[in-house]
């Protein structure tokens, strides 16, 4: 049921038709239904479907975004929450994301709808397309998800190593692609554990390890990483590493 209650949510707002957007208002919302946001609030059925043709006239029917569901929805007893997205609809990053949280009536309609945006699902959105594309190994696609200038900084000396080139000072988007394509042309296989994400605000902290092989020798290690990370307009502002780095260097004979 909260499955098919987010799928009818999100398709209220991309809905085209004025009389269907009308009837799909009536029958998610209670009479009494109040949708609440950070500024204002909609009271019953004319003013929730006044607000949410706005937001349509505003960003869907120009043909430039579209809203979908994101993640999965967690409830119980009358309450359910979930996150929603606001996406280009030639595809990309979501532009806008919010958190909904809604209370229901016994027939299940929605009689309390409120709104959070806020940084947090920005954020965690961004952090999550960037594991996304370290997965899928793109320098160019991973830098694109930097800041043209980027605050770089990691426990190393800043002379470097020779036999790990990669592990040095950067400070732009190009220095990023840089970074990964050298990265990718040391290893050879490439895994670990299923990062670990905390968000606060623009922040977000990534917690795992890095199990890789040595392309030139075949030999495999593990090492220990943290990531401290800052969104900022949808792009990632500042990349601060705490890894094991002198396991790295001495896989590679440093």
């Amino acid at each position: 049921m909260t499955e098919t209650l987010l799928d009818r949510y999100v398709a209220v707002w991309n809905e085209p038709d004025p009389a269907a957007r009308r009837r799909a208002v009536t029958e998610l919302w209670a009479d009494d239904g109040v949708e609440y946001t950070e500024s204002a609030e909609h009271r019953g059925h004319e003013a929730i479907q006044a607000r949410i043709t706005a937001a349509h006239d505003q960003f869907v029917a120009t043909g430039e975004f579209a809203f979908v569901a994101a993640g999965e929805v967690v409830s119980h007893h009358d309450a359910v929450t979930f996150t929603t997205h606001m996406v280009p609809a030639t595809g990309g990053l979501p532009v806008w994301s919010g958190t909904v949280f809604v209370l229901l009536d016994q027939d299940g309609r929605i009689r309390r709808d409120y709104q959070f945006t806020g940084a947090e699902a920005s954020t965690r959105v961004v952090v999550a397309e960037f594991l996304a594309r370290l997965t899928d190994g793109d320098p160019d696609r991973i830098a694109d998800l930097f800041a043209e200038s980027v605050d770089w900084q990691l426990d190393w000396p800043d002379a470097g190593d020779p036999a790990v080139p990669w592990i040095r000072a950067r400070s732009t988007r190009a220095d990023v692609a840089d970074h990964f394509r050298a990265l990718a042309a040391f290893h050879g296989e490439r895994g670990g554990v299923t990062p670990k994400i905390l968000v606060d605000g623009r922040d977000a902290v990534v917690l795992g390890d890095i199990r890789n092989t040595v392309k030139a020798t075949g030999r495999a290690y593990a090492a220990r990483c943290a990531l401290h990370l800052t969104v900022d307009s949808g792009v990632i502002t500042r990349y601060h590493v705490y890894e094991d780095s002198l396991t790295v260097a001495r896989a590679f004979g440093a």
